[in-house]
C-alpha cells in the first residue's frame, strides 16, 4: 500500500473493534502515526496496536470513554501533544440503544446522544482548533439516519442525522481555513456487533441490491481517501457505502 499519510498524525475514535479498528489499522498502513481510543475493551484495543506495529506502523491505544463529559476532547489534545500536532480525526465511536418509544427511558437517550452527538461535538470542535491547513476530519454515521427499516431505532437515527448536519454546517466553518469535514454513513457492514448470518441480516441483505453486508475494509478505504491528498476538494459530503439500500 502507498504511503499517501506519511508524516500524518491520525486519532480513531471507537477504534478497537468493528469498523474503528480497521479504519486505523488501514491508515497505518499507509504511514500515518495513530491513535485509536477504546471504551472498556482494552485488549481488543492493544491487540489492534500490536499488529500495526508488527507491520511496521506506528500506534498506540488510550481509554477515552465517550460517556464521559470531556474525555473526547481529551482525547484530541492528548493525542497532539504526543505526536506533535493533528492532522487527521475519524470520529467513529457510538452506540445503538434499539428499542420501542414506549420503552425508551430517559436515560436511554441521554445514553445515545452523549456518545453520539454530544462527544462527535466535544471531540470535532476540539480537532478544528489544532488543525491547521489540510486538516481532515471524518465522521462515521450511518444511513439509519435517513431511511428506517426497523422499529425501534428513532433515537438511534435521529443522534446520526445530527452528525450529519454537524458535517454540513461545519464545512462551512472550517473551508476557510482549509480543513475538510464529510461523513461517510455506512449501510449494513458485517462486524462482530452486526453479524451477516442472523435472521435480520438474512431479510436484510433480501433489501441491498447487491444482496450482501458491507465489509469493513470498503468502508474504511473510503476514510482513507477522504482523508488522503486527492480528496482535497471535497467537503460537506455524505459519502453512502450500503450496496445500494437507500438508492
Amino acid at each position: 500500500m502507498t504511503k499517501t499519510l506519511a508524516g500524518k498524525s491520525a486519532l480513531v475514535t471507537g477504534g478497537s473493534r468493528g469498523i474503528g479498528a480497521v479504519i486505523a489499522k488501514r491508515l497505518a498502513a499507509q504511514g500515518a502515526e495513530v491513535t485509536l481510543t477504546y471504551g472498556a475493551s482494552r485488549g481488543a484495543a492493544e491487540s489492534v496496536v500490536s499488529e500495526i506495529t508488527q507491520l511496521g506502523g506506528k500506534a498506540r491505544a488510550i481509554a477515552a470513554d465517550a460517556r464521559v463529559k470531556g474525555a473526547s476532547a481529551a482525547a484530541v489534545t492528548d493525542t497532539a501533544a504526543h505526536q506533535g500536532g493533528l492532522d487527521i480525526l475519524v470520529s467513529n465511536a457510538g452506540i445503538n440503544i434499539s428499542k420501542p418509544i414506549d420503552q425508551f427511558y430517559d436515560e436511554d437517550f441521554d445514553a445515545v446522544f452523549g456518545v453520539n452527538v454530544r462527544a462527535s461535538f466535544e471531540i470535532i470542535r476540539e480537532a478544528a482548533s489544532l488543525m491547521g491547513e489540510g486538516g481532515r476530519i471524518v465522521a462515521v454515521t450511518a444511513t439509519i439516519a435517513n431511511s428506517m427499516f426497523a422499529p425501534g431505532l428513532a433515537v438511534y437515527g435521529a443522534s446520526k442525522a445530527a452528525v450529519n448536519a454537524f458535517v454540513q454546517g461545519w464545512s462551512r466553518d472550517l473551508g476557510p481555513r482549509g480543513i475538510t469535514i464529510n461523513a461517510v454513513v455506512p449501510g449494513p457492514v458485517d462486524t462482530d456487533m452486526n453479524p451477516d448470518q442472523t435472521d435480520l441480516a438474512e431479510w436484510l441483505k433480501g433489501q441491498v441490491p447487491l444482496g450482501r453486508y458491507g465489509k469493513a475494509e470498503e468502508v474504511a478505504a473510503l476514510v482513507s481517501f477522504l482523508v488522503g491528498p486527492e480528496a482535497s476538494y471535497i467537503t460537506g459530503a455524505r459519502m453512502i457505502v450500503d450496496g445500494g439500500l437507500t438508492a
